[in-house]
Order: C-alpha cells, then structure tokens, then sequence
C-alpha cells in the first residue's frame, strides 16, 4: 500500500501543478477522491460527494491559487501510518511556491494529513485535515 499511495501523491502533485496551468482535466483530479469525503480545518468540518459540485469546487480553488499567484505546488514528503490492511494515514509535506509580483517569490511549507483507502484498485482519498491556511497566507502576505 505504501508505493502505491505515494504514487497517488506524486500524480496528485502533477495534477495540481497542470491545474496551475489551466491545463487538468477535473475528472482526472476528481479521481484521486473517495465516492464521499471529510475535510477538516481550522473553518470547520465539511462532507461531501465526489460530484460536480466537488469538481466546481476543486475548478473556483484552482482559480483562486492562480489568482492569488500560485505558481508552483512541490511534493516534499509521504509519510504512511497504516491504520489496517485497506487504511492508512498520509501524512504529506508539501512546498507552494507564489508570485508576488515586485516582490521575489516566496514559498511556504506546510503539511495536509489524508485518509487513505484502497481496496480493489488504486487508493482514493476519504478524508484531510489541514491548517488555517487563510491565516499564513495573511502571514506571508499573499492575501
């Protein structure tokens, strides 16, 4: 399990950066999801689908990185803890790298923990719990 939820961080790592593009297919992003999810943060708790409201969703946040001059999205590290045969927990590190016009770019580190879940085929995503990332992009003066 371990190699193949790696992989599903590496080809998340590449989707995100087309989507920095305007080049991603959001069903293909879609993909890397769960039929239903939980996303937790600082804002609060959310649920949701793997619909079209997910991809509107995944499409407006897309928009609002590039807006905000998000130019790059690194994939740092995966760190796995198994939770049973089909579960585990990502712990994945991440590097955003921004544009802020006259002044040099700056990138800021930062960590999502994922729920991981793969059964038949490959893993999906199920659920993340983030920080306050309003608050360090207000700190970094990105917004």
């Amino acid at each position: 399990m371990e190699n193949s939820v790696k992989e599903l961080f590496e080809r998340y790592a590449k989707l995100f950066r087309m989507a920095l593009a305007d080049e991603v297919d959001m069903d293909e992003v879609a993909s890397s999801y769960a039929a239903a999810f939980v996303a937790a943060s600082p804002a609060g708790i959310h649920v949701g689908q793997n619909d079209e409201d997910l991809k509107q969703a995944m499409r407006q946040g897309f928009e609002n990185y590039r807006r905000i001059g998000t130019k790059d999205m690194r994939l740092r590290h995966v760190r796995i803890a198994p939770i049973d045969e089909h579960h585990c927990l990502a712990h994945v590190a991440w590097t955003a790298l921004y544009d802020r016009g006259s002044e040099p770019d700056i990138s800021i580190e930062f960590d999502v923990h994922y729920l991981v879940q793969q059964l038949e085929d490959a893993p999906r995503i199920f659920g993340w719990i983030s920080g306050d990332e309003q608050a360090v992009l207000k700190q970094h003066g990105i917004i």
